[in-house]
């Protein structure tokens, strides 16, 4: 299994248990097929770039999931079919998910730092 990120936009006149429903939805389409879900994040209604079909804000939600590639194509024919997403776009993600490697770098410092300390008394 392979890990991924994918990141989509969800039009901004979808609000509160429809937009629960809709971010719910992707997240089964995920798992119904043996995906395993790291991280999903809201992180609300935001300004875009440049307008996408006359819309200029948009709801992103970002999910990490490792998952084979086979399931990258029903996922993606998924979002494409529902017209309330603007965009989206799904990476794989080359070794561990960031928040892991972030928090393995900070273990390694914090280490590093105890080994310094010892070496000095």
């Amino acid at each position: 299994m392979r890990n991924y990120e994918s990141l989509y936009i969800i039009h901004p006149e979808v609000v509160a248990d429809e937009l629960a429903a809709m971010v719910e939805k992707f997240q089964k389409v995920l798992t119904d097929q043996g995906a395993e879900i790291h991280n999903l994040d809201n992180w609300g209604v935001r300004k875009l770039a440049y307008p996408i079909k006359k819309v200029e804000r948009g709801c992103y939600v970002q999910t990490l999931f490792r998952a084979e590639p086979q399931v990258i194509a029903e996922f993606e024919r998924r979002m494409r079919l529902d017209e309330k997403v603007l965009r989206f776009l799904t990476v794989k993600l080359d070794g561990d998910f960031p928040a892991v490697e972030a928090a393995r770098e900070v273990a390694e410092a914090e280490v590093q730092e105890e080994v310094f300390a010892e070496e000095e008394e």
